[in-house]
């Protein structure tokens, strides 16, 4: 059973039971020239909860040789991986539906790496391990308004977010793409500000934070978010507390993930669609 935990006056992070599961790769399908999107499922998904919109699930492949990876076990309160230990990233799940116990999830293929390659060449029907989420943010939808910036990282995250929000709200998002090929069609029932740009500095740095109750969310490589993270606290009005900035990723590094808040804290790599 999941437990409740208060952050600060509107968020409230929630943390879930470990469950680690076994799943099944059933189609693939090019959204964009640089994204998957990837539909997993299997009736181990069977109660799968997913609370927050950034939240990420730990994508564990196959040791070689294996039919199905070795899924973690709690010992002592930390995951534990007999054998080899697999390959394994983190990605948000973008959308889950109960009916048929099915999970889509998009990845960001630019570049090399183990898991950018699976998800271009796995067979349908391979068998993989899927964990968590472990806890979930929880920010209200029904604020005035919303920031949500990143990268191509961040854009599961986004694209869940804008499903969320509802009439009467606003939403600023604005999104910094390598290849504009990969923009998204996106809708919502909020009031959508969305730009494509090429540099989210720029495009924040005009941005005038709105009355009213709002937050700001953002994601992306770690020098990015750490300027933006600068330039947004500099703004008038601004509350830290209403704030959440993660590194997703930092160039040349493997598994990077930071909170860029008061306090960092470091782990597992986040819920990017960052394949690598």
């Amino acid at each position: 059973m999941s437990t409740p935990e208060m952050m600060n006056a509107i968020t409230q992070r929630v943390r879930h039971p470990f469950r680690a599961r076994h799943v099944q790769l059933l189609a693939r399908e090019a959204v964009s020239p640089g994204f998957l999107r990837l539909t997993l499922g299997g009736p181990e998904l069977k109660g799968f909860l997913s609370a927050g919109f950034d939240d990420h699930v730990k994508l564990i492949l196959p040791q070689a040789g294996q039919d199905r990876p070795n899924l973690p076990v709690m010992i002592d309160g930390r995951p534990h991986i007999d054998g080899e230990r697999p390959t394994m990233r983190d990605y948000t799940p973008l959308r889950y539906a109960p009916v048929d116990d099915t999970l889509l999830m998009d990845f960001a293929i630019h570049g090399p790496g183990p898991a950018a390659e699976w998800a271009r060449g796995a067979p349908i029907g391979q068998w993989l391990g899927l964990a968590g989420p472990r806890g979930s943010l929880l920010v209200p939808a029904d604020l005035q308004w919303h920031w949500l910036f990143g990268d191509e990282t961040a854009m599961p995250a986004i694209e869940r977010r804008l499903a969320e929000l509802p009439a009467g709200s606003r939403a600023v998002v604005r999104v910094q793409l390598a290849d504009p090929a990969d923009r998204r069609a996106w809708r919502s029932a909020a009031a959508l500000d969305l730009q494509w740009v090429d540099s989210l500095a720029k495009a924040v740095r005009p941005l005038d934070i709105p009355l009213g109750d709002g937050f700001i969310w953002a994601a992306g490589e770690s020098r990015t978010m750490t300027e933006l993270r600068k330039l947004l606290l500099a703004k008038q009005r601004v509350d830290p507390k209403r704030m959440r900035i993660a590194s997703y990723w930092k160039r040349g590094a493997v598994g990077h993930h930071e909170e860029l808040g008061t306090t960092p804290t470091r782990g597992s790599a986040p819920d990017t669609g960052l394949a690598s």
